[in-house]
Parts: C-alpha cells; structure tokens; sequence
C-alpha cells in the first residue's frame, strides 16, 4: 500500500482498530498507525495533511 490507496487503508485501519471513531483521531496517531499497517511500503515523507484528511474521511465513510 501506498499513501495514495486512502480507501484501502482506511478499510485496514477500520479493520484493526473497529470501536475507534475516526472522527477523533489526531493526525499524528493517524501517520504512525497508517506506517505500522501490515503491507504497507511508502516512503513516510511523502505524506502530508492533505493525505492524512483524505485517509480520514475514507475511515469515516467506512465507519458509518
């Protein structure tokens, strides 16, 4: 996975982490988790807020 594959990390963090509510998770709690996922292989600075916001909402939609 890369940085770029919001939906399937959020379907990973949604996964792991199942009674978290995205809504309030800091960003970064969000970077560290999304780094320590199984499978995933990027380059840590390529990730920025916009990224992050983006994995969020992904989460929320997977959430609800």
């Amino acid at each position: 996975m890369k940085w770029t594959d919001s939906q399937r990390i959020a379907e990973e963090l949604y996964d792991k982490f199942p009674d978290t509510d995205p809504k309030t998770i800091r960003f970064t709690d969000l970077y560290q988790w999304v780094l320590d996922l199984d499978g995933f292989d990027d380059a840590p600075e390529k990730c920025g807020e916009k990224i992050l916001e983006g994995i969020q909402l992904a989460w929320i939609e997977e959430a609800e």
